[in-house]
């Protein structure tokens, strides 16, 4: 790893290493909170420290979107909004919580996500750590963007400019994590211990290839354990960076998440917990922790403050607030909208060709049975390529809406982003009723988008039996014994998002890449295309 590059915030900072052995948004609105009340007389002794965080950017480098009615994201507007930040306070941090790359904008995806790793180096970050989606094209090309390596494709890079954390992945021939655990920073000489995790449920969400001789622990043992070994280091203030998910409905709202239930299990001398992985709003004190998440895809950053005793070494106060990149507010940043414009230009041949025309907004926004319009469009386009029985698609494959009006290649890979193989499949009836029934699991509910079958189920089924009747296109009953013919992409098929029935599907076939399928059926509509919600899946009860 490039540790030279790493970047000082002032004269009074220094970076040491230490390695051991072992979208949905919600709210708008910008809240603070803070903890911990002190005297005039002790905030002058107090030492000042920003820390600036970044979660699930997913290489969306060139997109704006709407919140509010007003436009928000963009690297280059997120880019001036933390260096405004930064200026204020020379005991700046600016660290990431994952998912920076993966899923990413073809602006990035096209050139094997370089594009963002380099504006990060240039944004000058100081310290980020591992989401599911770093692992998407394997741990080998993960550990490349961070520290460096050639690439057939696009030759030769220099890597992250800036260390990466991880406390739970370990490496199963060493048992040892696969990057340092945790970081120790010093401001005025006082040490801020960061501690870098990953959800451990990442290998149901990444083929499997992507992290063979790898293994995921439980991030609360993590994150103790390394607590533990800071502290003997004398390290009072500590910060976890964590992907995993958080939210609050509104401000003021009771929060809820894995991180929620994770902090109450922590060592107390853990201060602050950034989130990310939901894409939602978090800005709460649990358990006397400090919790925050700043949405996703650059639409904002967290802002926290804190104040340390030099004598104690422990934080005595500290706040938050999440700040959303309004674009109206501020200039965008030369230098980043130059690279931006850099790579826009060597993509542009690609991305710019039309392919169709949509007659209306197709979004993969699910009405209360579990169906969207987009969803029903790609799952239709899969079927029909396959010449299948029945289609079935990832709710979280689909990264990005079908706005109307001309529509580009790029608007289709912002789309579907992961260039995934399709599979065709054969399963019984009784496999795809226990596949339905697996959209319902123990911490959210994954809605598969369907074609060629309809479904009802029931709110007052228990999980596992949610699934009441299934209908074939012509209103026939599916039957249990009966062979079906399926069409699934290859993350499904290899039993992604805990759809493992899928890993019984017999005569399995592979076919062309998602994204291909979607333009061609795309440019096949020779006038409009355009897709709505017509009753596929329905609720009962």
């Amino acid at each position: 790893m490039n540790w030279n590059a790493y970047k000082k915030a002032g004269a009074a900072f220094f970076l040491m290493t230490t390695i051991t052995a072992g979208f949905v948004l919600a709210s708008g609105i910008h809240e603070t909170q803070s903890t911990t009340t002190y005297t005039t007389n002790d905030k002058k002794r107090f030492i000042q420290v920003q820390l600036l965080g970044v979660n699930d950017f997913h290489g969306q480098l060139n997109v704006t979107r709407q919140f509010n009615g007003r436009d928000v994201g963009r690297a280059d507007y997120l880019a001036s909004y933390l260096k405004e930040r930064k200026e204020k306070n020379k005991n700046t941090l600016l660290v990431h919580v994952g998912d920076m790359v993966g899923a990413s904008a073809p602006v990035s995806s096209l050139i094997n996500d370089v594009p963002t790793i380099e504006l990060l180096n240039k944004l000058g970050f100081d310290l980020g750590i591992l989401g599911n989606h770093e692992f998407d094209q394997g741990k080998k090309e993960m550990m490349r963007l961070i520290q460096g390596g050639f690439h057939q494709k696009t030759g030769y890079f220099e890597g992250a400019q800036f260390p990466y954390i991880c406390a739970n992945v370990i490496n199963l021939e060493t048992s040892k994590p696969i990057l340092p655990p945790y970081k120790i920073a010093k401001f005025g000489g006082i040490p801020i211990g960061f501690i870098g995790i990953v959800l451990d449920e990442t290998p149901t969400m990444v083929n499997s290839s992507a992290i063979e001789g790898i293994t995921f622990i439980d991030e609360v043992t993590a994150i103790n354990n390394a607590a533990a070994e800071l502290k003997e280091q004398g390290v009072k203030a500590i910060i976890v960076l964590a992907h995993n998910s958080g939210r609050q409905s509104a401000p003021n709202d009771t929060p809820t998440g894995e991180i929620v239930e994770m902090s109450k299990r922590i060592d107390d001398e853990v201060d602050v917990l950034f989130a990310g992985h939901s894409h939602t709003y978090l800005n709460t004190v649990v358990d006397g922790k400090l919790l925050v998440q700043a949405y996703s895809y650059g639409t904002a950053f967290s802002d926290i403050d804190l104040e340390i005793d030099p004598v104690t070494k422990d934080v005595v106060s500290k706040q938050a607030e999440i700040v959303m990149t309004y674009q109206d507010s501020i200039k965008p940043d030369k230098e980043i909208k130059k690279v931006i414009e850099k790579y826009e230009a060597e993509v542009d041949s690609v991305v710019n060709e039309i392919v169709g025309t949509a007659e209306n907004d197709i979004t993969s926004t699910k009405n209360e049975n579990g169906e969207s319009a987009l969803g029903n469009l790609i799952a239709d386009s899969q079927r029909t390529m396959m010449n299948t029985d029945f289609a079935f698609m990832n709710p979280g494959g689909i990264r990005a809406d079908i706005p109307s009006g001309k529509v580009t290649y790029e608007s289709l890979l912002t789309t579907l982003p992961f260039h995934f193989q399709l599979v065709k499949m054969t399963l019984t009836g009784d496999q795809i009723h226990r596949l339905l029934n697996q959209q319902w699991q123990e911490n959210q509910v994954r809605m598969l988008q369907i074609s060629g079958l309809k479904y009802t189920w029931g709110t007052d089924k228990a999980a596992g039996n949610k699934v009441v009747d299934i209908f074939d296109s012509d209103g026939s009953s599916i039957q249990p014994e009966k062979n079906y013919t399926v069409t699934v992409n290859s993350y499904l098929a290899a039993g992604g998002d805990n759809f493992t029935v899928l890993l019984e599907g017999k005569n399995k076939v592979a076919g062309p890449f998602d994204i291909d399928v979607l333009k061609n059926y795309v440019i096949q509509h020779k006038q409009t295309f355009t897709s709505y919600i017509d009753g596929r899946i329905a609720k009962i009860n």
